[in-house]
């Protein structure tokens, strides 16, 4: 038989780790990723871009009122969210298929260190500026004709990845 949401009893865990939305505009995938966010005990979501659409209304829908569990931050520059990383000692993880990427099942999660995860727009990947300062650039190993998947999808393959490293690591 099949539990309901109220039966179910998961470890609830908090992990240091923070989802970077480089210029993520569209809502369905900024609401999904909140609630990806909220499934796998992310600490934070910092968005980077100007206008990002954060309408409650149309968010909540597929967020299921995740976006009011996870904190947020904003920021509108590139070059000010890199400084915010790089100042307090994020470890930087591009989600990103690049000439140099590797294997996400090669990624390298260092003990006790703020984990930066960064996700491209849906358009344009990660910005250079921020593709640049990144530790590792992973991809997901596809096999089919197909050269990308959605970030929301994407994301959910990485944070599974990741938090059970980190679980590991304990």
């Amino acid at each position: 038989m099949q539990l309901s949401h109220f039966d179910t009893h998961f470890e609830r865990a908090n992990f240091p780790v923070s989802v970077i939305c480089d210029h993520i505009y569209f809502q369905q995938n900024i609401g999904s990723l909140f609630r990806i966010c909220e499934a796998f005990g992310v600490n934070e979501i910092i968005f980077t871009g100007k206008d990002i659409p954060l309408n409650p209304r149309k968010i909540n829908k597929t967020s299921r009122s995740t976006h009011l569990k996870v904190p947020y931050k904003i920021f509108e520059d590139s070059i000010e969210l890199k400084h915010y990383l790089q100042e307090n000692n994020f470890q930087i993880i591009a989600l990103e298929i690049t000439q140099n990427s590797q294997s996400l099942s090669s990624v390298k999660i260092p003990k006790n260190q703020k984990i930066a995860l960064l996700l491209g727009s849906e358009i344009n990947g990660i910005s250079e500026i921020l593709l640049q300062i990144a530790h590792q650039i992973l991809h997901i190993n596809m096999y089919g004709e197909n050269s990308s998947m959605n970030v929301v999808q994407a994301a959910s393959i990485c944070l599974y990845e990741i938090t059970n490293r980190i679980q590991n690591l304990k």
